[in-house]
């Protein structure tokens, strides 16, 4: 019989943006029972964020918001309030997992730090995750997943040789660290598990994007060489490029490692010329003149369509792929079952995404859609913390939950 690996573990999640989100959400989609907990005083920045659903604003209808918190409960909590210190006992005594993501210091000012928690729950297990950890001299930079991705090294081999650096695509540490975050939190928990101990976790997303980027960092450690930009190409393949395809903004990526390989696309190109080039016969050869061979492909592959083009380079051997955009993902069959489709009380059908993994035994599930701002402020105290409905209503009168 199939079961949710988390089944019974509880999660407080007073984390915001993406990163600790992203952590509650993987523990949500195996079956833990994740509150994310936030304020109407202070929102979150995603709930702020574009896309919004069909391009109306409102702080329940962002779609990064709703992607990092599915399959959780919304609870708004004004943990600055004099009388919130009730609350904040009930949610820890309640969690086996507390997850925050701020700058080093706010946890403590709010009474959260993890000595605090041990009072209130000596088996917690607190994961916090920040830019840069909570020792060295930057300890207290504020930054987000944007400012990371140029301090770790990802901007500056971005881009063309001959231009200046671009930044890639989104806050790309925020989607590297949360796969640490949630590797430890289960270490953590099986830890627990066997000595009954919780424990204090600090992931340091500055840190933990590096092993991104190990290759180049040794190569400096050990030959004082710098990688630099060279656009789409690559030290080790020949041609290895993105190439313009048949239709607007169509492109299909190709890249060759062997020689074997680079006989099947030429063969596939019907370039035998190229074969018997002297030019082109060895792989350093090649590499001098790559530009030569990228504008003959480029003068191939616009006369097809890109899945044509990969169909066609696929059956001959050669690595390939079609440049997807967003709606190719969406009409993709093969990832039909990545994304399920839920009814949001704001936004209406949205479809969330999945992860990129099986578990035979204890696969996940998405059980909810994304909460609304503040949602289950009432469902939570009374289901989770155990309050009576006269202590929620007195609370709520004075203006915690907010």
């Amino acid at each position: 019989m199939k079961t949710d690996a988390l089944k019974g573990v509880n999660v407080a999640d007073f984390s915001w943006a993406a990163v600790g989100p992203i952590i509650g959400r993987t523990l949500a989609y195996h079956g833990a029972t994740v509150i994310r907990i936030e304020s109407a005083t202070r929102l979150d920045v995603l709930r702020l964020q574009t896309p919004y659903k069909e391009n109306v604003p409102g702080i329940d209808r962002s779609g990064n918001y709703a992607s990092y918190n599915a399959g959780k409960y919304g609870m708004t909590l004004n943990l600055s309030h004099p009388d919130a210190g009730t609350v904040k006992r009930r949610i820890v005594q309640w969690a086996d997992i507390i997850i925050s993501s701020f700058r080093p210091g706010v946890m403590e000012k709010l009474g959260l730090d993890y000595d605090s928690l041990k009072k209130m729950n000596p088996s917690i297990i607190a994961l916090a995750t920040s830019s840069q950890g909570n020792t060295g001299p930057h300890r207290d930079f504020a930054s987000l997943g944007t400012h990371l991705v140029a301090l770790s090294g990802f901007t500056y081999i971005t881009g063309w040789s001959d231009r200046t650096p671009s930044q890639p695509f989104g806050a790309y540490t925020d989607f590297i660290a949360p796969h640490f975050g949630s590797l430890a939190v289960l270490a953590a928990l099986i830890h627990r598990k066997n000595t009954g101990q919780g424990q204090y976790i600090e992931l340091a997303q500055y840190e933990a994007s590096l092993h991104f980027l190990a290759p180049l960092i040794l190569e400096y450690t050990a030959n004082k060489r710098v990688a630099e930009r060279h656009a789409n190409k690559c030290d080790y393949a020949v041609p290895h490029g993105a190439y313009p395809c048949q239709g607007h903004d169509r492109w299909c990526a190709i890249a060759v490692f062997n020689e074997k390989q680079w006989r099947a696309l030429c063969k596939t190109m019907e370039a035998s010329d190229l074969i018997d080039d002297d030019r082109f016969s060895t792989f350093p050869k090649r590499k001098m003149h790559e530009n030569i061979i990228d504008d003959r492909i480029s003068q191939w592959t616009i006369f097809y369509t890109a899945e044509e083009a990969v169909r066609r380079l696929q059956q001959a051997g050669v690595s390939s792929a079609v440049v997807q955009n967003a709606k190719d993902l969406h009409e993709d069959k093969k990832l039909k079952k990545y994304f399920k489709k839920m009814e949001h009380q704001e936004m209406g059908p949205f479809h969330y995404e999945g992860v990129g993994f099986k578990l035979s035994e204890t696969p996940f599930h998405i059980t909810k859609p994304s909460p609304l701002l503040g949602e289950h402020n009432e469902y939570a105290c009374k289901k989770f913390l155990r309050m009576t409905g006269d202590e929620y209503q007195g609370l709520k009168q004075k203006g915690v939950f907010q």
